[in-house]
């Protein structure tokens, strides 16, 4: 793909080595986010740029991997459709990029073209972007949310769009959450495997109506061995121990 590719813009046929070894590579559509591996981890990013999700201060593309600023404390990081998310070693959440949903989180409708430190609380412990909503889990076990909601992707009871960190529910045994196109799904720590947001047929872009999904998190089926989960704009994947 493109997005992918050595300083060009023809397509590959198959994987193909990019640069130096960058583990904890993610991304989504057309933009790609990477942390360099032991020690100080440095943001790289590369790929579509028009609404500043690289945060390299511009909207202009990179056709290779761009060191992004010059902080060495990066944690982890979730490309979403047109922006970015990320957390610092200190617990700090961080975002940028489109943000007309409210996604990025700091209250406003306002694109970010470099990393916007979201709040003050320093206890974030994952973060996934999806389509344009973000969805966390701080260090309690606690589940968060905001950004794109017409669906229920947020799992507060509503359809209603958020522009800052919501709780979602009570419970505090989530461990894992991953935000597909405008869909969730999560894994809480008994190992079973919860989902909101659009039925399946809803997420193939017809309308459902008013039952266009489910509004807060619903339990997936009876099994307690879930490990992993990843959601994507029509279709989840997960793994099971």
């Amino acid at each position: 793909m493109s997005r992918i590719e050595r300083n060009s813009m023809d397509q590959v046929a198959a994987p193909r080595r990019v640069g130096r070894r960058l583990p904890g590579l993610v991304g989504m559509v057309v933009c790609v986010l990477a942390l360099t591996a032991c020690g100080p981890k440095t943001l790289w990013g590369w790929g579509s740029n028009s609404s500043g999700q690289l945060g390299d201060g511009s909207s202009s593309p990179q056709f290779i991997p761009a060191q992004i600023g010059t902080d060495t404390n990066w944690s982890t990081v979730s490309a979403g459709g047109t922006f970015t998310v990320g957390i610092r070693s200190d617990g700090t959440l961080w975002a940028w990029g489109s943000n007309g949903s409210g996604q990025l989180g700091d209250g406003t409708s306002t694109s970010r073209y470099a990393p916007t430190k979201i709040g003050v609380d320093t206890n974030w412990k994952s973060v996934s972007a999806g389509g344009s909503h973000t969805l966390a889990i701080r260090n309690d076990g606690t589940l968060w949310a905001w950004g794109w909601n017409w669906s229920g992707q947020l799992g507060d009871g509503t359809t209603d769009n958020r522009s800052t960190p919501t709780q979602i529910g009570s419970a505090t045994d989530w461990k894992a959450v991953s935000a597909g196109g405008s869909r969730s799904v999560a894994i809480r720590t008994d190992g079973t495997m919860w989902a909101w947001g659009p039925r399946p047929e809803c997420t193939l872009l017809f309308s459902c109506g008013s039952d266009s999904g489910y509004l807060v998190p619903t339990q997936i089926g009876t099994a307690t061995n879930w490990a992993s989960v990843s959601a994507g704009t029509f279709h989840t994947v997960a793994i099971r121990t």
